[in-house]
């Protein structure tokens, strides 16, 4: 037996990565959907963005985007501000045997002090590696998932290991977890190749749609 997890995150207020990603889930047989947060910010299309995850059934928690969203949004109310201000700032679950943890940057409830183990151009920086081991020691879940840093990574950090499936946004990412076996399978959005790193006014990688 085995149950399929679909991972999703910073989805920034874009719809159209994320119905391709919720289509891809759907045809990948997958028995929930995980979003690691940053629902708004950036694209300008929150309410569509909301609605899809709503009707995905889409398992949220709150990204620092969100939060700052909410604060600009003072005591007005909304179904899409309604549904912003119920999301939790982590989750977790036991599944097939294994407990995850679902935070947007880092446990227990950080949504700034991401996990960036990437340089720019995608490749895993040893001494980052080396400090989130060590923060991790003694953490207890066998999963971690997170997002915030819009790097794409599966690690094996201590007794975690620790995914971001990347900016579906910006990345152009999402992600399939298999477990009990902990396999990830990642897939591109858009016409793209998943980015590995995206870093505002620094990034490199090329972003040309194939075809």
């Amino acid at each position: 037996m085995a149950t399929r997890l679909g991972l999703i995150s910073d989805v920034h207020a874009t719809p159209g990565p994320l119905r391709e990603a919720l289509a891809i889930f759907a045809r990948e047989g997958v028995e929930r959907i995980l979003c690691g947060g940053d629902i708004a910010g950036y694209g300008e299309a929150l309410e569509e963005t909301v609605a899809l995850l709503r009707q995905g059934r889409c398992e949220s928690i709150i990204g620092n985007h969100d939060q700052w969203y909410l604060q600009d949004a003072g005591g007005e109310e909304s179904p899409t501000l309604h549904y912003l201000r119920k999301l939790p700032l982590a989750r977790h679950y036991t599944l097939e045997g294994r407990r995850l943890y679902m935070v947007h940057a880092s446990p227990p409830d950080s949504t700034m002090d991401g996990i960036r183990l990437l340089d720019e151009a995608g490749a895993l920086i040893p001494a980052r590696l080396a400090e989130w081991r060590e923060r991790l020691q003694g953490f207890g879940y066998d999963v971690l998932i997170v997002g915030h840093t819009h790097q794409i990574f599966s690690e094996q950090l201590g007794g975690t290991l620790v995914i971001n499936p990347g900016s579906s946004a910006f990345n152009h990412s999402c992600a399939v977890l298999t477990l009990p076996q902990c396999e990830l399978q990642l897939y591109g959005l858009g016409g793209y190749e998943p980015t590995p790193t995206w870093n505002w006014g620094t990034n490199q990688i090329d972003v040309t749609p194939r075809g």
